[in-house]
C-alpha cells in the first residue's frame, strides 16, 4: 500500500572536492567555520554543510567564499592537499630608510 522512496547515499564528488578545498582554505587562513560564516553572511551551520558536501552553494555563494579566503573562485575546485594561501602585503607602510 505503502510507496517507498529511494534516498540517495552516495555524495557528489565535486561537492565533497569543492567541500575539502574550502574546510582546508578556512584552516590554513586560521578561520573557524563561525569566523568564515560571519565574514559570507552565511549560517554556520550551511557552512558546515558546505564542507561536508551536503550543500550545493549558487555561484554568489561560491564568489563570497573565495572572497573572504582571498582566493580566485577556480581554487575552490582545486584538488585538496595541494592548496596555499595567497602570499598576502602587509598593510604596515615599509621602512625605506631614515627619515630627517
Amino acid at each position: 500500500p505503502f510507496q517507498t522512496l529511494s534516498v540517495q547515499t552516495t555524495q557528489d564528488p565535486l561537492l565533497l572536492n569543492f567541500g575539502a578545498c574550502v574546510r582546508e582554505l578556512r584552516a590554513l587562513a586560521g578561520l573557524s567555520q563561525d569566523d568564515l560564516a560571519e565574514s559570507t553572511g552565511l549560517f554556520r551551520t550551511y557552512m558546515s554543510r558546505i564542507e561536508t558536501g551536503r550543500a550545493n552553494p549558487t555561484v554568489t555563494v561560491v564568489s563570497k567564499l573565495a572572497l573572504a579566503l582571498g582566493v580566485t573562485a577556480g581554487a575552490l575546485f582545486e584538488a585538496p592537499g595541494q592548496l596555499q594561501l595567497p602570499k598576502t602585503r602587509s598593510v604596515r607602510a615599509v621602512s625605506r630608510g631614515r627619515v630627517r
